[in-house]
């Protein structure tokens, strides 16, 4: 039995790498972290070109109907390269549409999510720290008033795909009236969130919305543990690079033993998540039973992995790892978001232990 990647999928990943490497490096990465706004639309172009919009809807609408592990490969991939943009949104507002949309909703939307033509995203976080589809406490109704905090940007979205009262989803329009985007002051400016006030808002409804809500948590938090483990690798690869390069007593600081040491651990903290991300993608299309539990997991322990490897490398690059301007801030803030959105790792850990009967 093979459990690595197809060749498919390695294409795929090496594919979007190569992309990155050539339309989106470093220079290009600080250019948009220190933006007013973290958004290329010519990046988001070129992904979608890639066919990054569509990977998980159906092929009969524009998609490529792939698999949730084909996602994941690619989330790890964009976390590697530290890529700006809209991706997760969107990605998981169009399997809000292919898991809880009518056939006249899917028809209308889903051609336009995997084109590009309309850029959509989720409005799923409240106050307190209310991710899940249980907490949700705003209002359903034909006309949305509340507010949705931490909404991937939302301020260049054309759709959102809201969380509601009730555990279901509804549309928003984002030309409707009644809406108020303001800006808030995410970690992570590659990734840019904003506040959003709905004000009697026209809303539809998503047909299977609340069936849908649950699965969609799953899926987005199996895309955070991959961005996660993307990020991890990363930092773990400047690390090395560092090591090789900068001298201290007349040799490379990687000479000495106790930087080896740290070095090895954070090779063993990242590397054993990529299996957790990767089963919890495969349960998420082919073990239903256990793939809620997977995804809470994959989270909860490779976010919280990644965060270590931050703060580890800010130590194994000395005085310069605080500051601006050493490539590991981007990825140290990239492993804060991806552990504190749609949850921190405690929240998921107790999620696992009802799960699993505790």
């Amino acid at each position: 039995m093979n459990f690595d990647v197809s060749e498919e999928q390695q294409l795929l990943q090496d594919t979007v790498r190569s992309f990155l490497e050539g339309e989106c490096p470093i220079a290009r990465v600080r250019e948009l972290f220190e933006s007013e706004t973290g958004f290329d639309p010519a990046l988001w172009k070129g992904m979608l070109e890639l066919g990054l919009g569509g990977l998980l809807l159906p092929e009969e609408h524009g998609g490529a109907g792939l698999e949730m592990i084909d996602l994941a490969l690619v989330a790890e991939t964009l976390g590697y390269g530290g890529a700006p943009g809209p991706f997760l949104g969107h990605s998981l507002a169009g399997l809000a549409l292919r898991l809880g949309g009518s056939d006249a909703q899917k028809q209308s939307w889903l051609p336009r999510l995997a084109s590009g033509d309309v850029l959509a995203t989720l409005a799923l976080g409240e106050e307190h720290g209310a991710w899940g589809p249980e907490q949700w406490r705003l209002p359903a109704a034909a006309k949305l008033s509340g507010e949705k905090t931490w909404v991937p940007h939302a301020a260049e979205a054309d759709l959102l795909v809201v969380g509601v009262e009730g555990g279901g989803l509804s549309l928003v329009e984002r030309s409707a009236p009644g809406i108020e985007v303001e800006p808030a002051e995410g970690v992570d400016r590659s990734r840019r969130l904003d506040h959003v006030r709905f004000a009697g808002a026209a809303a539809e409804p998503l047909a299977k919305g609340v069936a849908a809500a649950p699965r969609l948590r799953d899926a987005g938090l199996v895309l955070l543990a991959a961005d996660a483990f993307g990020a991890g690798a990363k930092l773990l690869d400047l690390c090395v690079a560092h090591a090789k390069s900068r001298e201290q007593f007349g040799v490379t600081i990687g000479h000495f033993q106790a930087l080896k040491h740290q070095l090895a651990d954070m090779a063993v903290d990242v590397e054993p998540c990529r299996a957790l991300f990767w089963y919890a993608a495969h349960a998420f299309d082919h073990v239903p039973e256990d793939a809620e539990r997977a995804a809470a997991l994959a989270k909860a322990h490779v976010t919280e992995r990644a965060m270590q490897v931050a703060r580890d490398s800010v130590e194994a690059h000395g005085g310069i790892g605080f500051t601006w301007e050493c490539d590991v801030q981007i990825w140290f803030k990239r492993a804060m978001f991806d552990r504190a959105f749609l949850g921190t790792p405690s929240v998921h850990r107790e999620r696992c232990a009802k799960l699993a009967g505790w």
